[in-house]
C-alpha cells in the first residue's frame, strides 16, 4: 500500500505550530522562573509546596523547616486546614495504624502514637454543621446531633436507653446495658449497700467508670458530688468517648490491656464496671490487680452484669469471688447481677495459700509508676493508711483544702500545698475580675490544667459549675496522687505525644510553663517542640473556647507568634499585682472556622 503524499504547504503549517509551541513554552519556564525568584507569588507558591510536603509526612525536612518558620513568626498564614474525614482525628488511637498490632491482651486497642514526623501538622476541622455545644447542664439531657452525626450507638443500643435521635437532638435518657430505666434508679440501689447519700454523702467523692458507654452513670453521680472519671476504648460503638464530653462528663479514650491505667496507686473510692466485658480474672487476675491498685484502701468495687450471676458462666463467677477472697476483698451484697466488694482498710492479707499465685509486690516496685507502665502479676502494699482510707480521709468538700501526707512526695510538700492553695485562689480572682475571663459562665464547662502540680487551679474553681482534667506531666514529680486525695480527678501524660481524647473536646485550657512541658527534666533542651503542642492544643479545644498560657515574657512571645498560625485570637496581660517574677499571661480564643 502507498504512502500518501501532504502537500507542502500543510506540512510547513504543522511544523510551524509545533515550533510556536515550544517556543511560548520555553518562554513561559522563563516568567515562571522570574516570578518565583522575585515576587511574593514565590514565597507563597513554595510555602503550599512545603504545606503539600508537609501534610503527606513525605519530606521530614521539610517539615522541621516549617516549624522553625513557624515559631520564628516567618510563616505568614495560617496553618493548612486538615482533609474533612479527620474531624473526629485521634493520632494515638487510629484503627488503621493499630490494627496491624498483636491482639494479645487487646494490646492493638492502647494508644500507639506516630512519631512527630510522621504526624500532620494540620488544623483539625469542626464537621459540617457544627454548633457551639449545649451548655451544662442542659447537656447533660441533649447535644447536638451534628456536632457528631454518628448514628450507630442509637441503632444498637436505643432500645437500651442509652440515647436516640430527636430533630436535631441526640437526647440521653441516663440509661444503660445494665440499667435501662435510667442511672438514677441504679444509683439509688446501689445506695442500699454503699454510703452515696443522706449521712453517708461525703464519703466517697472520685470514681473510676470502666467500659463507661456514655458516661450517664458518671454524668448523675455528678448530683451526689462524685466525680466520675470515665473511661472505653475506641471500638466499634466509634464516639462513646466523644458523647460523654460534649455531654459535659470527664471521660477520656483508653483501654485496659497490657498497660497499668495512667493513675496513682490508691486514686478511687469507687470502681465501677457495667458491663464492661472486662475479664478480670485472665492472666492470673491481672485485671484485678489493676483494679486493686487503683483503688483506695476501704474502697468499693461494684460489678454488674456478667459474669455475677449470669447464665453459661458459673466458673467464671466462682473464678471472680475467688480472686476477691484472696485479696481479702469482702463481698458486701449480691443483688440480681450487681456484685459491690470492699477492699480491706489496712494492709493486704497476703502473702497466703490461693489459686490464682497471688504475691505481694517488691518494696523496690512503685506502685504510682503508671505511664507506658506494664500491668504487673503482684498486688501493690498498702503503704500509707489512716486518713488515707475510706472512711478515714475528710470527707467533701473538706479534703479539698487539707494537705494530706501524700504531699510529702515533695521535699516540704505541706507547706507547698498550703501555698499552692493560696496562690491559686488569688490568680483565678485576678482571671476573673481583671481579665473579664469565660470562668464561671455557661460559655465553659469542660476544662484541661496541662501542668496542674497539686491541683491548686482546679481547687479554686471549686464554686464554679465545671470540671477538670488535671494532668501531671509523667516527668514531673509524680503529684496526681495528691490530687485524688484532694478529691479532685487527672491523668499522667507526656506532652510530646497527643491526648487521648477526641477533638473538640474542652471549652477551657489552662497551662503553667508551657515550655517546661516539651524539655529535658534538668535541661534547656527540647524534646519536642511548641508548634506540634499548640497544634494538639487546638485539636482538643472546641471552636471559640478559652487558652491561657502563663510563662515569662519570652516565650509568652513564641506562643503568640504561634498563636497566629493556629488561627487564635490572643491577647498579652501582665499577672496579677501580688504575684512575683517575671511571668506574662497570654488569653487567647480559637476562631469558629470551617471549611468550604
Amino acid at each position: 500500500m502507498g504512502h500518501v503524499n501532504l502537500p507542502a504547504s500543510k506540512r510547513s503549517y504543522r511544523q510551524w505550530r509545533l515550533l510556536d509551541l515550544v517556543t511560548a513554552a520555553f518562554f513561559g519556564l522563563v516568567i515562571i522562573f522570574f516570578l518565583m525568584v522575585f515576587t511574593p507569588l514565590g514565597d507563597s507558591l513554595a510555602a503550599s509546596g512545603r504545606q503539600t510536603l508537609l501534610l503527606s509526612t513525605a519530606d521530614p525536612m521539610q517539615r522541621n523547616r516549617l516549624v522553625a518558620q513557624v515559631e520564628m513568626g516567618n510563616y505568614q498564614k495560617p496553618i493548612e486546614a486538615c482533609p474533612a474525614d479527620t474531624v473526629d482525628y485521634m493520632p494515638c488511637e487510629d484503627p488503621k495504624r493499630n490494627s496491624q498490632l498483636s491482639r494479645d491482651m487487646n494490646f492493638y486497642r492502647e494508644r500507639h502514637c506516630p512519631l512527630p514526623e510522621e504526624t500532620p501538622l494540620c488544623l483539625i476541622p469542626p464537621p459540617n454543621g457544627y454548633k457551639i455545644s449545649v451548655p451544662w447542664p442542659e447537656s447533660l439531657h441533649k447535644i447536638w446531633h451534628d456536632n457528631m452525626p454518628h448514628n450507630k450507638i442509637v441503632d444498637r443500643k436505643g432500645h437500651q436507653g442509652w440515647m436516640k435521635r430527636e430533630g436535631p437532638y441526640f437526647i440521653f435518657p441516663g440509661g444503660g446495658t445494665m440499667f435501662p430505666d435510667g442511672a438514677v434508679q441504679y444509683i439509688e440501689k446501689l445506695g442500699q449497700y454503699i454510703p452515696i447519700t443522706g449521712s453517708g454523702a461525703g464519703t466517697l467523692r472520685t470514681a473510676l467508670d470502666m467500659g463507661c458507654g456514655v458516661a450517664s452513670f458518671g454524668g448523675y453521680l455528678l448530683a451526689e458530688d462524685i466525680l466520675t472519671i470515665s473511661f472505653a476504648p475506641r471500638d466499634s460503638h466509634k464516639s462513646q468517648i466523644q458523647f460523654a464530653l460534649e455531654r459535659g462528663i470527664p471521660a477520656f479514650v483508653a483501654m485496659l490491656g497490657t498497660r497499668r491505667l495512667p493513675f496513682p496507686a490508691g486514686a478511687f473510692d469507687l470502681v465501677h464496671c457495667s458491663r464492661c466485658l472486662i475479664h478480670y480474672t485472665d492472666y492470673n487476675a491481672t485485671y484485678f490487680i489493676e483494679v486493686d491498685r487503683l483503688l483506695r484502701p476501704g474502697g468499693y468495687f461494684v460489678i454488674s452484669g456478667p459474669p455475677v450471676q449470669w447464665a453459661n458462666q458459673d466458673k467464671e463467677w466462682a473464678d471472680l469471688q475467688g480472686v476477691a477472697r484472696a485479696l481479702c476483698y469482702e463481698l458486701i451484697a449480691v443483688d440480681g447481677n450487681t456484685a459491690i466488694w470492699t477492699k480491706p482498710s489496712g494492709n493486704s492479707c497476703l502473702p497466703n495459700q490461693n489459686e490464682f499465685g497471688l504475691e505481694l509486690c517488691k518494696d523496690s516496685d512503685y506502685p504510682n509508676y503508671a505511664w507506658y507502665f506494664n500491668l504487673k502479676k503482684c498486688v501493690t502494699r498498702t503503704s500509707i493508711i489512716g486518713e488515707y482510707a475510706v472512711g478515714l480521709i475528710p470527707k467533701w468538700p473538706e479534703r479539698l483544702t487539707k494537705a494530706p501526707s501524700r504531699a510529702t512526695v515533695m521535699k516540704n510538700g505541706i507547706d507547698l500545698f498550703d501555698a499552692d492553695t493560696r496562690r491559686w485562689r488569688r490568680r483565678v480572682a485576678y482571671y476573673k475580675n481583671s481579665l473579664n475571663l469565660k470562668l464561671g459562665t455557661p460559655a465553659v464547662r469542660n476544662i484541661m490544667d496541662m501542668n496542674a502540680f497539686f491541683g491548686g487551679f482546679a481547687a479554686a474553681l471549686k464554686s464554679d459549675p465545671v470540671w477538670v482534667m488535671n494532668i501531671v506531666p509523667a516527668r514531673k514529680p509524680l503529684t496526681l496522687s495528691v490530687i485524688y486525695d484532694r478529691g479532685l480527678i487527672g491523668l499522667y501524660h507526656d506532652w510530646c505525644e497527643p491526648f487521648s481524647t477526641y477533638p473538640r473536646s474542652y471549652d477551657f485550657i489552662h497551662v503553667h510553663g508551657i515550655e517546661s512541658l516539651i524539655k529535658h527534666p534538668g535541661s534547656s533542651k527540647n524534646r519536642c517542640n511548641l508548634v506540634d503542642l499548640m497544634v494538639e492544643m487546638d485539636r482538643m479545644l472546641r471552636p471559640e473556647g478559652t487558652v491561657v498560657v502563663r510563662d515569662s515574657p519570652e516565650v509568652i512571645d513564641k506562643v503568640g507568634r504561634i498563636a497566629g498560625a493556629v488561627r487564635w485570637a490572643y491577647t498579652v496581660h501582665e499577672k496579677e499585682p501580688e504575684s512575683h517574677g517575671r511571668e506574662k499571661i497570654l488569653v487567647a480564643t480559637k476562631t469558629f472556622w470551617k471549611l468550604p
